[in-house]
Formats: C-alpha cells, structure tokens, sequence
C-alpha cells in the first residue's frame, strides 16, 4: 500500500480525533480554547466548502461564529507549545536518520491590501506575479510521508517600511523587521530543531539554495543540506589554488587572487558523464532522468582586487539533472565525498512531497481560505491546517499497518525503501 497525501475524509473522526489531539490540548490552556480547538479541526476535516471561520462554525452547529473567530485570533495566548507538539508527533510518525526537512514557499492569491503580508509577487500556484500571501513552509517526510511542521509568513518591504500597517495587523514587534525568505527559513529550522525533530538532511530549491547565508546557516548548525541553484552559479574546480594578488600601486592586495576562473554550474557540468537514474516509482512506472555529478568549491568567498569572488573553504558536489523534456537542473550538496551519484539524485528529488503537501493543504484542508486579517489570525488557522493534516497522516499510517506484523512503521518502511 502506497502512503502519500491523497486522502478521503474519515468517517470516524469522532471515535480517536479527541484522543489524538490529547497532547495539544494539555498545552493550549484554558478551557474554552480546549473546547475550541477540537471544533476547529473539526471544521477543517469537515465536508466540502469555504474552510473560514463563519461557515465553519455553521457546518458545526454552533449558534454562532464568535468563539471560534476569538479562539483563532486573540493574540493573548501564546500558541507556541501547539507548534512544539506538531513538530514532536511528526517526528513520532516520520522522523529518523531517513527523514529529510524540506524548505519552501507557498502562495495563497488573495484580493484586496487589507490582509497581512498581501502583495504583488510571486505566486508558485498561479506561477506568476499576483496580490497574494506568501509562506516560507517547513515539511518533515520519509520516503512518500511527508508532515508540515511550520509555516511562517513573509512580509514584503512595502509592509515592513509601513509601521501603521503592520501594527493594524498585529503583526509582532519582532517580526516588523525585513527579513529574507532564506532568513525566515533558518529561524524556523532553529525552531524545529529545539523541538526535537531528527532528519538527515534539509532540501531546498534555488529559491533559498542561492543564497550562500543560507548554505553558510545550514553548515554552522551541522546540517546536511541539498539545494538547488541557479545554472549561471559560479564554481571553481577542486584543484584551485589562490596566490598573492597586489594592488596598482604594487602593494599587497587584501585577497589572493585564483590561479584558474570560476565557471557556471552549467559549464562545469558539460564535461560529465551523465547517468540515467531512476528515484521512485510513479503512477505511470519509474521516475528517472540523466545526472552529473563533481566536487567543487562555490565561489562565494570574499571579493579580492579583480572584483571575482573567490572560492569557499569547502568542497561540496555540484549535480546536474538532464530530463527527458531537455531541460536541465542544477544543485549543491554537502553530503559526503564518498557518496554515489545514485544516493545524490535520490537526495535532491526527494523534495517533490512539498509540492503535495501545499496542494492539500490548499483543497482539502482551506489553508487559503482564512479571511481575517491580521498576523495571529493566519497563523494559527495555519497550524490548526497542519494539526489537521498530522492527524489524517496518523490514520493513513495506522490502516497501513493493521495486519502487518511490526506495526504502522514497518508498513511505512516498505514505501520508504523505494
């Protein structure tokens, strides 16, 4: 039995959903908030329709949507240990020295400028530039099990140069302050990895690859990384050497300079062998495309007097794919010298499954459909969509282990080997 994100709603969700959510219920505080919560889950793993609060609470039966719009958007309690707990149960269903960590972005369109953090730019669901919301995404998965863990908002400068605007919508002081995607990033694997979750590598593609701070951020918390990057990325060969650089004036340069010129990703590569490779199998059969694979330093070192940026400290791989359609992809990796081409192109495409975790995210459990405005509100509908995803990914696992002698993770095991 194969284990991905297409789900059907559960018919039970009443008999174990309370059960489930015990964990986060211990740490959500008040009553009434315990009460709350629940429902809004509820309303989430609920029939089709708008997933905002007033017709939720409608499909419900409550007698109205006050408790439900408070719960989710009063910025008097702190829904932080809700977001430790959904990171400790996905570790429990997905995480190990198999797991990796995907890092991304997700647009919700959105109409209107009242809203937080909504702006012209990028939308990956439209796949161009609208007025929409866009939302750096944390996914743990293992093999074909893939379990959000955060999902932080970016703000555009045209809201963090507007202090007025971000104060109406409660955006947080310390969240005013411009910050890149790759930065958001980073602050929420800290996050992540203070709660606990093991994966053996983080994956991201060149929208956050690109940047050497987030390559550099990932080395300094010890982590194995595989990034995508641009085809124009400069490289140097590993057998570069640096010697002294002098100024005009004939006086020491600050920097050396390189006794060979960087190259593209994309001209370093031309000269490999390329190898097809299959990583997983699909619905219509294997998935395979043709790899490349060499040891490179990233020139994204200092600048010296000749205006080149010089080679890293490290050697890292530079991987090439070449699919079937011709068009090529480029990426970056620190994984071991040792390791083979094979385990490298597995590696890089294992980052598909954020793709459908924001695809049902978005139709099954209205992650885009949160109407209010402000910062608390879109978060905490947010992590309750990410609760909701958790707990099916739970029911999922645990029908494909009944009969299985080991249980739910030797189950899953089986669709992770592929």
């Amino acid at each position: 039995m194969q284990i991905g994100t297409s789900f059907a709603l559960p018919r039970d969700i009443d008999r174990d959903l309370d059960g489930w959510l015990a964990p986060f219920l211990d740490v959500t505080g008040r009553s009434t908030r315990r009460q709350m919560a629940p429902l809004y889950v509820r309303g989430l793993l609920g029939p089709d329709g708008p997933k905002s609060i007033q017709p939720m609470a409608g499909r419900l039966g409550l007698p109205g949507h006050d408790q439900l719009h408070h719960f989710v958007t009063s910025p008097a309690w702190d829904d932080g240990p809700l977001w430790r707990v959904l990171a400790e149960q996905a570790d429990r269903q997905v995480g190990g020295a198999d797991a990796v960590l995907v890092v991304d972005d997700t647009g919700n369109p959105k109409k209107g400028t009242a809203s937080v953090g909504v702006a012209p730019q990028y939308c990956g669901e439209l796949g161009k530039t609208a007025n929409c919301q866009v939302l750096v995404s944390l996914t743990l998965a293992r093999g074909e099990v893939p379990v959000p863990v955060g999902l932080r908002l970016f703000l555009p400068t045209c809201w963090t140069d507007d202090v007025d605007r971000c104060a109406a919508a409660g955006v947080p002081q310390a969240a005013r302050a411009a910050q890149t995607k790759p930065e958001i990033a980073l602050a929420e694997i800290n996050r992540v990895l203070a709660a606990g979750l093991h994966f053996r590598c983080v994956l991201a593609d060149a929208g956050f690859g690109s940047s050497p701070n987030f390559r550099q951020g990932l080395d300094e918390r010890g982590l194995s990384w595989a990034v995508g990057i641009a085809c124009t990325q400069l490289v140097y060969p590993t057998t570069v050497k640096l010697r002294p650089a002098f100024t005009p004036t004939g006086r020491p340069a600050r920097h050396p300079v390189a006794n060979q010129p960087p190259q593209t990703a994309a001209a370093m590569l031309q000269t490999q062998r390329w190898r097809r490779i299959s990583w997983r199998n699909g619905t219509k059969g294997p998935l395979s495309a043709r790899f490349a694979a060499v040891r490179v330093r990233v020139a994204d070192g200092p600048t010296n007097v000749e205006d080149t940026r010089l080679p890293g400290d490290d050697e890292v791989w530079l991987i090439g794919e070449w699919r079937d359609s011709g068009e090529k992809k480029y990426y970056l990796s620190n994984l071991p010298k040792q390791t083979s081409l094979r385990r490298l192109a597995a590696t890089v495409k294992a980052r598909w499954s954020c793709e459908q975790v924001h695809q049902q995210l978005k139709q099954d459990l209205g992650l885009g459909d949160f109407e209010g405005r402000s910062w608390t509100g879109l978060h905490r509908h947010a992590l309750m969509a990410c609760i909701a995803f958790a707990y099916l990914q739970h029911r999922r696992l645990r029908a494909a282990g009944r009969g299985k002698k080991g249980g739910p993770q030797r189950a899953a095991a089986t669709a992770f080997a592929a």
